[in-house]
């Protein structure tokens, strides 16, 4: 597929263009006649180089993907040991470039760029220039999430300051996509507003009391402009499809687009559960704590996955995403054997 058109400088500003901006994702979604292939990266660490991430698309976009997400990472405090005994504290942000990454990947493949934005660590003031740089970059696709709250910073952020939760986080998205700044002053330009999906858990999310009060909020975030919602990662297909039931007849009537992850360790099957608040399933669980390698889970965790999703091609979902960090080679396998 042919590279987005780089920025044209004319001579007069009548005659000036932008890099014109890319399908909404949520049309791609509607228009597909058959599930749609896309997955999710990390940016690379500070210090490393971008080609790690080129390395990870170029095996992956064989099976053509309709789109690519960005993942988005908040400062850390960390002390830092000092001569005299005391600690300083210092911030570090491990996985910067964001922006930059999505702005690389669109224009090098010309594949719709996905940047998750997040509430987490994350000013208002900073979210809307991001929103600005995004807009004048022609990246007008956005993942939009609380991020992790658990570090004592993030859990304490100011309210004036920070969008707490991701339905505040809508609120701002939808405000600059009418023109309006968080200072309420005009925002100009915004020829093509950002569409934007949001997250779903089929296995409630780890603060909801229940999963009713959990499906509220995703009628909430549907309501107010979620085109379409993308799953937390799951190894039992049955809790998606209950899941998908429970939101239809809750009016909720958004594409709702399955995560996956093969499992690739054999220490996933404690580590997923407690991080991701999941369940593996009996059988799975089974099989894997007989294997004494972890390239035994791997391969046990490929074959797993890829029954997990063709049983889901088989339900008709719209599409699956998937959730490639340290998985690339068992999401290229996989997709080798659905795709």
């Amino acid at each position: 597929m042919a590279g987005v058109p780089a920025i044209c400088f004319a001579t007069s500003k009548e005659t000036t263009s932008q890099i014109p901006p890319m399908t909404a994702i949520a049309d791609k979604i509607n228009a597909a006649e058959g599930p749609l292939f896309s997955f999710e990266i990390l940016p690379p660490l500070k210090g490393n180089s971008i080609y790690r991430v080129y390395s990870i698309i170029d095996r992956l976009r064989e099976f053509e993907p309709s789109y690519i997400n960005i993942t988005s990472h908040h400062s850390e405090a960390v002390y830092e040991p000092q001569p005299d005994g005391t600690h300083r504290r210092i911030t570090v942000r491990r996985r910067p470039g964001t922006v930059a990454i999505a702005a690389a990947i669109q224009n090098k493949y010309g594949i719709p760029a996905v940047p998750h934005i997040i509430c987490k660590g994350f000013t208002k003031d900073e979210t809307e220039y991001a929103l600005l740089d995004l807009n004048f970059l022609g990246i007008t696709n956005l993942l939009l999430l609380r991020g992790d709250s658990k570090s004592e910073e993030t859990r304490h952020q100011d309210p004036e300051k920070y969008n707490l939760f991701a339905t505040d986080l809508q609120r701002q998205v939808n405000d600059f996509n009418a023109g309006v700044g968080i200072d309420g002053s005009r925002i100009e330009g915004i020829d093509t507003p950002f569409c934007y999906g949001m997250a779903c858990y089929p296995e409630k999310h780890e603060e909801a009391p229940n999963l009713e009060f959990d499906l509220e909020y995703a009628r909430m975030k549907v309501a107010n402009g979620a085109k379409y919602l993308v799953t937390q990662m799951f190894f039992d297909n049955e809790k998606y499809f209950a899941y998908v039931d429970r939101c239809r007849a809750a009016d909720i009537d958004v594409p709702i687009i399955p995560g996956i992850k093969p499992l690739t360790k054999a220490r996933q099957l404690t580590v997923l559960p407690r991080v991701f608040h999941i369940d593996i399933p009996e059988a799975f669980s089974r099989e894997l704590m007989k294997c004494r390698s972890d390239a035994e889970a791997a391969e046990l965790g490929t074959e797993w996955c890829t029954q997990q999703c063709r049983e889901l091609i088989r339900h008709g979902v719209p599409g699956i995403h998937f959730y490639t960090h340290y998985a690339a080679d068992s999401v290229c396998r996989v997709a080798k054997n659905i795709y």
